[in-house]
């Protein structure tokens, strides 16, 4: 027996939803000619008298994405409340005296973890932005067809919310309970984690994205070739994640060397200890990264500006190096000599950083055009006119700017929470200054088109003497 779709008008209530399955009618059952109510409830009644049960449509058993977003939201806070409360009374377990090494020790290995998170939130919104204002960032990075969207950047953050903190927890809760084997197991299988799902090598999790980071990554590390725009905007956010890969460093260094839920790590003079020469040295590179860069946009370009820009890089670093000789000169010298040569470079970095945000990747040309909200030159498609955004943005700017200098100081390391809250008010300066840093790039890009229609159009002297419609006799 064949059977046929039978046309519902547009008003019939028995119109079927969409991605339900289509009604089937016996031809020899129901006449093509009579109403098409009268062939849904005759199909109905056949069904019933054989015994079939008519299939339900998908998406009325589905339930509503308020009702699945409520349910998601009540799992998150039951796991935020246990997580937590495992973490107080894990903590409430130890000693007075073992209490405050061991949190400093575990804020070592999660921290990083966590201030990469908060970056990868930030971006998710950077890339909301740039979607609701029409900035096309796909063309800016030269990303092709399957880059990751807002949204599904805000999946691989919510995962990375929920792990961290869930290994933190069972770091803590089986230290606290003697298991001190398996407690230094959680970071080493969240490092692992969170590596093999960088470098998975098969086509799943985002397979194009993992790859474009990687090679932009590899194109930082080595600036042989010309330098595009993702590779020194991913290097500027790096410069300001410098601290992160400090403790990166640190954390990977004690894995290595079995550190991980014991006290040889504080030993100062160890080779994993506050003193290393390791930590002011990944401090610096992602500046060194970014001054070969402009290096090599010189050599391609011979643009000065390129040269100033690797100067401003230059700045950062006396600052990290004369704070790191606290650890290896007399405290008289460091007191005298290098803390003020310290303090003095850690302002010029600072002026010099802020005037540079500005001018230049701000496209600012002088302050003065700063307060001309009625007619902002190049900005903003963003932020149009308003002129508390510009007051913030810039008064912001300029105070974490300067606050970053006491975060590259290598000789303040053991003030662990003033630093990582530095560092996550610096990942706020840069997810700001992403905005606009975009924003002038592609009103560049869409200058370009403009500049070079209006050369081809003009016409020389020779084209006016020649047409005869040019002038009027």
């Amino acid at each position: 027996m064949f059977g046929s779709l039978v046309d519902a008008p547009a008003n019939s209530p028995h119109l079927r939803r969409s991605g339900s399955r289509p009604v089937v009618f016996d031809i020899g059952k129901v006449e093509l000619g009579g109403s098409s109510e009268e062939a849904l409830l005759h199909s109905i009644e056949v069904n019933e008298m054989k015994g079939v049960t008519t299939p339900l449509s998908t998406a009325a058993i589905m339930p509503s994405p308020v009702l699945l977003w409520r349910f998601k939201v009540l799992l998150f806070l039951i796991w935020s409340v246990s997580c937590f409360k495992i973490s107080w009374d894990s903590v409430m377990r130890m000693s007075v005296n073992l209490r405050d090494l061991f949190l400093y020790e575990a804020f070592l290995y999660y921290n990083p973890l966590l201030l990469v998170t908060m970056m990868v939130w930030f971006w998710g919104i950077n890339l909301w932005v740039f979607a609701q204002t029409n900035v096309n960032y796909a063309k800016i990075f030269d990303l092709d067809q399957n880059h990751l969207s807002h949204g599904e950047i805000w999946k691989c953050a919510t995962w990375m919310t929920i792990i961290v903190p869930t290994s933190m927890t069972a770091y803590l809760y089986l230290y606290s309970h003697g298991e001190v084997s398996l407690a230094a197991s959680q970071p080493v299988l969240l490092y692992a984690a969170f590596a093999m799902a960088l470098i998975f090598p098969f086509d799943i999790f985002y397979l194009s994205s993992r790859y474009f980071f990687l090679r932009t990554v590899w194109r930082i590390v080595f600036p042989i070739q010309a330098i595009s725009f993702a590779d020194f905007f991913l290097a500027d956010i790096f410069t300001s994640m410098s601290k992160v890969f400090s403790d990166l460093e640190r954390s990977v260094c004690r894995m290595v060397h079995r550190q991980v839920a014991t006290i040889a790590w504080f030993e100062a003079d160890s080779v994993c200890g506050s003193h290393a020469v390791a930590i002011p040295i990944v401090l610096v590179l992602p500046y060194l990264f970014r001054l070969f860069q402009c290096l090599r946009q010189y050599k391609d370009t011979r643009e000065k500006t390129t040269l100033f820009n690797a100067l401003k890089y230059s700045t950062a670093v006396p600052v990290i190096f004369l704070s790191a000789l606290k650890y290896h000169v007399f405290p008289y010298n460091w007191v005298n000599i290098y803390r003020p040569l310290w303090l003095l470079s850690g302002v010029v970095n600072s002026l010099y950083s802020f005037y540079w945000d500005l001018t230049r990747d701000w496209d600012l040309s002088c302050f003065t055009r700063i307060f001309k909200f009625s007619r902002p030159h190049a900005l903003s498609y963003l932020l149009y006119g308003r002129k508390w955004v510009y007051f913030w943005v810039i008064g912001t700017n300029l105070i974490l700017r300067c606050t970053w200098t006491y975060k590259l100081s290598s000789h303040l390391r053991h003030n662990y929470l003033t630093v990582f809250a530095i560092t996550a008010l610096e990942i706020f300066r840069r997810f700001q200054w992403a905005f606009f840093r975009v924003e002038n790039e592609w009103n560049k890009m869409n200058s370009k088109p403009n500049i070079q229609l209006s050369l081809i159009d003009k016409p020389t002297d020779e084209q006016k003497l020649l047409d005869p419609n040019g002038h009027s006799v």
